[in-house]
């Protein structure tokens, strides 16, 4: 034991790196209590991995290698169980002549060398990196519930997809090998801040996808997942109270769950499809907090507008765009803003998205008769002062929503629409008058997402102006600033992008706009109004945050239409 310590007390100090006294405190926590030597070592010393570690390989003669890009043969995956890999993180890299090259972050770790050994049955070489390295390697690698998957197997072993469609689900749920795998699905997901998590029965393959930053990823699983769709969905299945045995129909629940003192709402829906029930899963974060308004990407001309609108007394403010642009997010920015105790302020929603004390939210029941236009009719009872209705969908719910604007209460609600000035249209479409329109809607704003450039790898782009040219890039603006294009690396996940911000279309109703809607003119002609009127479009603004470094061309086409 003294021969053990003296030696490790060598090592340490050739680093270089630790006081004297750091050594010895470290070295008698670690004899009475056990734990990674290498973490108390960081702690000491207050270093980061990428320092301390290749010191520390230096003075155990071993290799310092960064795991970025590595893909080692299959092979050489199988030679260790993934359960040896998960429990020790550890990953296999290379084997050569009976030797295993195994990459360990703790060196010293009492017994690894041993149990790596014997769970492979070649001899060990260690190979030093960081962390987080080899957990995201692992990931990629094993897939995510690697471990569970292999555990799984190993209890089980069923030969066909089916096998464990009639199992006792008490029994797995001891086992809690299922329940792990679907947690840890539902956690990685949100690690990975997704807002929707797909599972999709394949023929061969249970595919599971996450919605990242608006873009669909494919997740890392292990092979023969399709053995276990039957259990896992059923798992699904039962933690949002939905009946098990109906396979035939579609079916929507509820999960609520608590991850580390977040509470998280999932709203589940399932569907029927050729090779099994495809389940999606959108997840809510109910006690989210709210971004202030300078932090949803408005020019500051737009967010002064906007401070104005929501600081009017009555009036119809809409927010427009397809499913998944913000609009929620907006709506609760601008109540939060406005929220005081001098303000009644009532909401009707479906979903409660996110929840703002002070302000009294409805949660609608169609399935009980309580819908937008009841909701509705029933809160301009309560005296508010403000409203926010979740969605205009029907010529009932407008027409009280107007009713509402024009006898002293403002009103905020969204759309579905293209552009701003498709809004006036699609409310004349559903049959409301054209001067009830006009006379109560202050304005109509529109809005995308677009991904966010990642700091750490996106660099100046080479111009090539037939790619301008066919973008229809404003050249006469280069002079604003400097266009980036998006690189990839592991900080953003290889996609040259991390987080998303607004683009905007701020159109407010002046008398010219007015007369267009009351003579019921197409929502082009109000638009180019509009534009004459100093409205920038969502391309404009678009461009705008290209210049500024803040995003790229192909992102800005992406969620844009082209300009007529």
């Amino acid at each position: 034991m003294l021969q053990a310590a003296s030696r490790l007390s060598d090592i340490l100090s050739t680093t270089g790196l630790l006081q004297e006294e750091d050594l010895t405190r470290i070295l008698q926590h670690q004899q009475q209590d056990g734990g990674s030597l290498v973490h108390r070592c960081l702690e000491a010393t207050d270093l980061p991995e990428e320092v301390f570690l290749p010191k520390l390989a230096e003075a155990m003669r071993l290799p310092f290698e960064r795991l970025a890009g590595v893909e080692p043969p299959t092979e050489v995956l199988s030679l260790l169980p993934a359960k040896a890999v998960y429990q020790y993180q550890v990953l296999p890299l290379s084997a050569e002549n009976g030797r295993l090259q195994v990459a360990v972050r703790d060196p010293f770790r009492q017994g690894l060398l041993e149990a790596l050994r014997l769970a492979s049955g070649h001899r060990i070489r260690m190979v030093i990196s960081p962390l987080a390295d080899i957990e995201k390697a692992i990931k990629r690698l094993y897939g995510v519930g690697g471990e569970t998957i292999e555990q799984l197997l190993e209890e089980s072993a069923p030969t066909e997809a089916d096998d464990l469609l009639d199992a006792d689900l008490e029994e797995l749920d001891e086992e809690a090998s299922v329940v792990k795998f679907v947690n840890q699905i539902i956690w990685e997901g949100h690690q990975d801040g997704a807002t929707d998590i797909h599972l999709e029965p394949m023929e061969k393959d249970l595919r599971i996808r996450y919605r990242i930053d608006g873009v669909l990823v494919a997740v890392p699983l292990p092979a023969k997942l399709k053995q276990f769709q039957a259990a896992i969905i059923s798992r699904l299945k039962v933690m949002s109270n939905m009946d098990i045995a109906e396979k035939r129909l579609p079916q929507d629940g509820r999960i609520g769950l608590r991850i580390r003192g977040e509470e998280i709402d999932i709203r589940v829906s399932t569907m029927p499809t050729v090779y099994g029930e495809s389940v999606s899963l959108r997840l809510l974060m109910r006690q989210s907090t709210l971004l202030g308004m300078e932090h949803l990407g408005l020019t500051e001309e737009d967010a002064d507008t906007l401070k104005k609108l929501i600081h009017r007394p009555h009036g119809i403010l809409m927010v427009t765009g397809p499913t998944g642009s913000g609009k929620s997010t907006s709506l609760y920015t601008y109540l939060n803003t406005i929220n005081s105790v001098d303000k009644r302020i009532l909401t009707c929603e479906d979903p409660i998205e996110y929840e703002i004390p002070g302000i009294n939210q409805i949660q609608m029941r169609p399935e009980i008769g309580l819908t937008f236009a009841v909701g509705l009719r029933h809160i301009l009872r309560q005296d508010p002062d403000v409203i926010m209705i979740g969605e205009i969908r029907d010529k009932e719910t407008s027409e009280i929503a107007i009713q509402a604007a024009l006898t002293g209460h403002l009103v905020f609600s969204t759309l579905h629409t293209n552009d701003a000035a498709s809004g006036f249209t699609r409310l004349l479409d559903m049959g409301v008058e054209p001067f009830l329109v006009s006379s109560s809607i202050e304005a109509l704003i529109a809005q995308r997402l677009v991904r966010t450039l990642c700091p750490d790898c996106k660099r100046p782009r080479d111009l090539d102006p037939a790619f301008l040219e066919e973008a229809q890039f404003p050249t006469e603006r280069l002079s604003e600033g400097q266009i980036y294009e998006a690189v990839g690396c592991e900080s953003c996940r290889n996609t040259g992008y991390r987080g998303r911000t607004g683009i905007y279309e701020v159109l407010t109703v002046t008398d010219e706009i007015r007369q267009h809607i009351t003579a019921h003119d197409p929502a082009s002609r109000i638009k180019q109004t509009a534009i004459r009127q100093g409205m920038q479009t969502l391309r404009d603004d678009g461009w705008g945050k290209v210049l500024r470094g803040i995003t790229t061309i192909e992102e800005v086409l992406r969620v844009t239409e082209e300009e007529e």
